[in-house]
């Protein structure tokens, strides 16, 4: 489904429901995004590269993620 057709989709549905998508996304999106980082830094990425990628500072990154 592309952005536009969902964007379209969830102005039609209750404010509720689409909110509570919204969050899911949100969760799942930060799920993705901790094993992509994970992945990532197994591999040797560095937090420059990992930053770069995800069109942040690597100082976020690291902030983040940094242990």
């Amino acid at each position: 489904m592309e952005a536009e057709e969902l964007s379209g989709r969830v102005s039609e549905t209750d404010p509720a429901v689409a909110l509570r998508a919204v969050g899911a996304l949100h969760r799942l999106a930060e799920q993705v995004e901790a094993a992509a980082v994970t992945h990532a830094r197994e591999r040797g990425w560095s937090w420059e590269q990992i930053g770069d990628a995800l069109g942040v500072a690597r100082q976020s990154v690291h902030a983040k993620y940094g242990k």
